[in-house]
């Protein structure tokens, strides 16, 4: 059997092509909630040629490797053809040989004929899939990964008739299917027993940096695909920057040069990366972090302007990996450092979007319709419902200031973030250090948006962290602040003002 050519290791030309076909092809995936199906097309020199006029039933075999080309992850045949065209006749043996060029996980499938290829990846090597082509039309094929065929991974099979006439195939068979049935949700399954603790402690700061002259910085940190705990008695499947939502807190001065390692782990199914909204050029990193399982990259960019910046994945289709925890902050203080608090914390909301609804008992999966839909099931703070109330509490003592970096992945969802039973002496919006709001109850923060928000804590008790349009506190979004120390007062107490 012949073996399918050499596709080149990640051919990664991402730049603006890779976000922008990622904008574009989220905006495709929203439009079939509308009922629009597209038909995929491809130049005449893609197509491969059909059975002659009275030939036999045939054996057609055809290889085709996955990669990334102009942005876009694709099928490339042994010609570079990114999505050809593939054709048989009625009664034609169809062999398809399939490979991952970057060793992401994939598949093909055509449902209207009932075809379905096992997955593939790196670890599994070249499969095959082959079947009978049983009736006469245009149909699609794609790869049902989720996010993979809005990203790009679709083109077309045409089936002429195999009566021995040049007839021209038949209309085509365009499916009827709604979005939410072109992709189902997996099988339900149970919870996953091992799922593992993915929230990130909110006192995991980087220690101030202050006054100094700058310095190269190296951070390194690993893509991990993990089932995680979302909830009790409910597991997800993360994608994460060092098994942890959000990824960690990364700390510079301006001036600094960062030299930043991203690292794929090698049971990884997805290509993952890194955009960094501080670094300026490359797509913030974006377009040269592009990682396939078990490789690595760097790159170094130098930290001009202060401020609190979120980072995220930037792999089509970036709001999947988003939503799946691929978010985090790099903080970059102004020359002369930050002013010394107390207590510093870092917090991060994210919107996730779920197979199955809030609080069922199962494992759960991405569910990218609601996701285009913008109609979250979870609002979590640190990844996971209870991450700030039960496995991890902020805490300070009366009389001491607090800090918190607070940001919101997203990918989706402004957050108004408030803590009950305090004032914001200082809010630094948009993250912007050069300036301060004073006095403030609640602030807005948008997707891929981050504040700094300090306050005097002066009584004691229980604070709760809330995003304040408040019924995403009944899906998740909570935190506690617990301050202990002397009552007083002069500042709160129950009852009347008598002595």
């Amino acid at each position: 059997m012949q073996s399918p050519r050499s596709f080149p290791r990640l051919p990664l030309a991402v730049a603006a092509g890779a976000l922008l076909a990622s904008t574009l092809a989220y905006a495709a995936l929203a439009e079939q909630h509308q009922g629009h199906v597209a038909v995929a097309s491809a130049p005449a020199a893609a197509v491969a040629p059909a059975a002659a006029a009275g030939d036999a039933a045939t054996v057609k075999r055809f290889v085709l490797e996955t990669g990334i080309v102009d942005g876009k992850m694709v099928f490339v045949d042994d010609h570079g053809v990114a999505n050809p065209v593939l054709r048989a006749a009625v009664g034609d043996t169809v062999e398809i040989v399939l490979k991952s060029g970057e060793g992401a996980q994939h598949d093909l499938a055509i449902p209207e004929l009932e075809v379905q290829s096992p997955k593939f990846d790196a670890s599994t090597g070249t499969v095959t899939v082959r079947f009978t082509v049983t009736q006469a039309g245009t149909f699609t094929y794609y790869c049902t990964i989720p996010g993979h065929r809005q990203i790009g991974m679709e083109g077309t099979f045409e089936a002429v008739p195999g009566n021995g006439k040049n007839a021209a195939p038949t209309a085509a068979k365009v499916s009827p299917l709604s979005g939410a049935q072109l992709y189902t949700a997996p099988a339900s399954r149970p919870a996953d027993a091992a799922a593992l603790s993915i929230a990130m402690d909110p006192a995991a700061v980087p220690a101030p940096i202050g006054n100094r002259p700058p310095q190269l910085l190296k951070y390194r940190m690993e893509t991990v695909e993990l089932n995680g705990k979302l909830d009790n008695g409910t597991s997800f499947t993360y994608w994460t920057f060092d098994r942890k939502v959000p990824g960690p807190m990364l700390r510079a001065r301006v001036g600094d040069s960062v030299e930043l390692t991203l690292a794929n782990a090698r049971d990884s199914k997805m290509i993952h990366s890194i955009d960094l909204h501080s670094v300026t050029g490359g797509h913030g990193g974006g377009e040269h972090t592009q990682v396939a399982p078990g490789q690595e990259k760097t790159i170094t960019f130098k930290a001009l302007k202060p401020g609190l910046y979120v980072y995220h994945c930037a792999t089509p289709l970036v709001p999947q990996h988003i939503a799946a925890g691929m978010y985090g902050l790099i903080l970059v203080e102004p020359e002369e450092g930050l002013a010394k608090v107390d207590r510093e914390y870092y917090v991060m909301q994210g919107d996730m979007y779920t197979t199955r609804p809030h609080g069922a008992k199962t494992h759960q999966e991405a569910d990218l319709d609601k996701m285009a839909a913008e109609l979250p099931d979870y609002y979590v703070f640190n990844g996971a419902v209870g991450s700030l109330t039960k496995e991890h509490k902020l805490t300070a003592k009366v009389g001491e200031t607090v800090r918190i970096y607070f940001g919101v992945g997203g990918p989706n969802k402004i957050s108004s973030f408030h803590v009950i039973g305090e004032i914001f002496d200082k809010v630094y919006s948009e993250g912007s250090i050069s300036s301060v709001k004073k006095d403030v109850q609640t602030t807005l923060v948008a997707p891929g948006g981050a504040t700094i928000v300090e306050f005097k804590v002066d009584y004691p008790g229980q604070y709760t962290l809330v995003d304040h349009a408040l019924s995403r506190a009944g899906k998740g979004a909570v935190g506690i602040l617990e301050v202990t120390g002397e009552k007083d007062a002069n500042i709160y107490k129950v009852g009347g003002a008598g002595r």
